[in-house]
């Protein structure tokens, strides 16, 4: 299968709090209820365990939520995109991946200045060296999806400004992921192989 700089995914999950096992998009509806998030607020500077109460962090509560919701949205997005990408024009090895298309995009919007978002590997064995969890935030927010979290946020300071940043669990959830990707076959069910790194302006 062609690649474009991927962690090596030819399909993606759904929803952030939800684990799609399926093979087709017909199967979507029947996704369960995945594990709980995980929440850390906190800030660039003191790094602390328990963020300040939101107006005090230059944020109100009201605009912490819009944040949350807008990448709760995205990610439904993203990852339905993907998936159908997958099922529908995903046939064999040498077909271009739904993955690197999704890498693509995800550059492109990334330039942007609505929010920043990028796939990386959780196996440890990506394709390209660029995907991988690049910062303690990242880090961390693998090992808490491979624990069984559905995500993981907290809340930083970049350039004065208070950003959320948020990772969501990325499964194998379709059969033809294995076709150029060996090793998922020992994932277990609902196991993360990889990860969309979120992060938007908390205004």
């Amino acid at each position: 299968m062609k690649r474009f700089g991927i962690v090596g995914m030819c399909c993606l999950t759904g929803l952030a709090g939800y684990t799609w096992i399926c093979s087709s998009p017909s199967a979507l509806a029947e996704a369960p209820q995945a594990a709980a998030t995980t929440t850390a607020e906190t800030t660039e500077a003191s790094k602390a365990t328990t963020a300040a109460p939101a107006e005090a962090a230059g944020y109100t509560q009201k605009e912490l939520n819009h944040a949350r919701e807008t990448i709760k949205i995205l990610d439904e997005v993203y990852k339905r995109i993907i998936i159908l990408v997958t099922d529908k024009y995903v046939q064999s090895e040498d077909d271009f991946a739904a993955g690197s298309a999704a890498v693509l995009l995800f550059r492109q919007i990334s330039a942007g200045d609505t929010h920043q978002v990028r796939l990386i590997d959780a196996t440890g064995d990506p394709y390209e060296p660029d995907n991988v969890a690049k910062d303690d935030f990242e880090k961390t927010g693998i090992e808490k999806l491979k624990k069984g979290d559905s995500q993981y946020e907290q809340i930083v300071t970049v350039e004065g400004v208070p950003t959320l940043r948020i990772i969501t669990a990325v499964p194998v959830v379709h059969e033809r992921c294995v076709m150029c990707h060996d090793h998922y076959k020992q994932a277990k069910n609902g196991e993360p192989i990889g990860a969309l790194s979120y992060s938007i302006l908390i205004k």
